[in-house]
């Protein structure tokens, strides 16, 4: 490997993408404009989705698709602690209050299980029971969909998919985005994720209501009046601000950039299905757990999370991994802390112990790196790590 760093995500532009970028430069628009609305047209028809709005973030996505849904302080939100904080913090910009579910242990996504039982709970004890259930596809992989829609029907909660790591990946032969399954979907386009726009978001629908929330939330609450209406003639300027909007749009620059890799997404996720075929038979017979694939969809595989024997050393074995990577110039990482136990949820009552599975896991995972332009002998220096170092401890665990 040369001494450029190896990430555990990275990017990959290529000349198509920044010519993409630069002919927007040289256009009439920067600001949200034609490029952005050809974004939202082709990723939805991608995914299979009636409409999706383009912002700035899939944070934003995730703040107007709750304001979408009208949570507000009387409202609670249920979702993973097994995800990065924006997936709880959207409920708080509500002021609604927030909630967490444990996760499977084999996918590490929310368990529809112990939802159902604590839905049942919450029901029988005279508990509020959540207005909307946030579920992410961790890792690229989605959840069982079909168990949470039917548990949103029965107990009237509204469905967001956090489909932040997955867009590309499938489940029961839909695409991720069809919203098939939920009210909304949000997807990000954070330069490690599948596709990147070097920041931005998508919130998917198929609800024309929403889409028109949605796209109201995103501009500061402004419309125009409609072409033909009467106040339009005596000031064609005219705008009225409706309700109490954000600056959450997309840039033209990041459209372009976004669309432009949108046309290589599968080439993208068929390299990091590889990858992962690879990493499954070069680890075979390594003292670590490999990531769970459902047989129920394709995953986008944004991430490659392996876990440390479930024992007493499983934390120490993966603090020193973690550091003999990083002192080997490759960027291994952790996904996620829970966040439950993260300081401000800690200060809203949460404590450890609270979902052990999600808690569990943390304590044993560590994320390989994995990326669409990925060769293999990157690949083949993070296994030859990772030999090296069991083979160090096997060494001294013997003396």
């Amino acid at each position: 490997m040369s001494s450029r760093r190896l990430p555990y995500g990275r990017q990959h532009i290529d000349a198509n993408d920044i010519e993409a970028v630069c002919n927007v430069l040289k256009s009439d628009f920067i600001t949200q404009g034609p490029v952005v609305t050809q974004f939202e047209q082709t990723l939805a028809a991608y995914c299979g989705a009636a409409h999706a709005v383009a912002v700035n973030s899939a944070t934003s996505a995730l703040h107007i698709a709750c304001l979408a849904l009208e949570v507000g302080e009387t409202d609670s939100i249920w979702t993973t602690p097994n995800t990065f904080v924006a997936s709880a913090n959207c409920a708080r910009y509500c002021q609604a209050s927030v909630d967490f579910v444990d996760i499977d242990p084999q996918t590490y996504n929310m368990c529809p299980d112990a939802l159902a039982n604590k839905l049942e709970h919450a029901r029988d004890h005279d508990l509020v029971l959540p207005k909307v259930v946030i579920v992410v596809h961790f890792a690229g992989q989605s959840c069982e969909m079909d168990a949470f829609a039917k548990l949103a029907s029965k107990y009237h909660f509204r469905l967001i998919e956090d489909a932040s790591h997955a867009v590309g990946a499938s489940y029961k032969e839909q695409m991720v985005g069809s919203c098939q399954y939920s009210d909304i979907t949000i997807f990000s386009f954070h330069p490690v994720k599948i596709i990147t726009s070097g920041e931005g978001g998508m919130a998917l629908t198929n609800n024309d209501a929403l889409a028109k929330k949605l796209q109201l939330f995103r501009s500061h609450g402004v419309i125009r009046p409609e072409k033909g209406h009467s106040c339009v003639d005596d000031e064609p300027w005219l705008y009225h601000q409706v309700d109490l909007g954000y600056n959450y749009r997309m840039t033209e620059v990041h459209a372009a950039l976004g669309l432009s890799q949108l046309q290589r997404i599968d080439e993208f996720i068929d390299r990091r299905q590889a990858l992962a075929l690879q990493y499954n038979e070069k680890l075979s017979g390594m003292p670590l757990v490999q990531p769970f694939q459902s047989d129920l969809g394709n995953s986008a595989l944004h991430l490659y999370p392996v876990l440390m024997p479930d024992d007493n050393d499983a934390k120490a074995t993966r603090l020193a991994l973690f550091q003999f990577f990083h002192q080997h110039g490759v960027g291994v990482n952790v996904h996620y802390i829970p966040v439950h136990t993260q300081p401000y949820y800690y200060a809203l009552g949460f404590r450890e112990g609270n979902y052990p599975i999600a808690e569990n896991y943390y304590q044993r995972t560590l994320s390989l790196p994995l990326f669409g332009s990925m060769s293999d002998y990157e690949q083949d220096t993070v296994v030859e790590l990772l030999h090296t170092f069991y083979d160090v401890a096997s060494i001294r665990s013997a003396a």
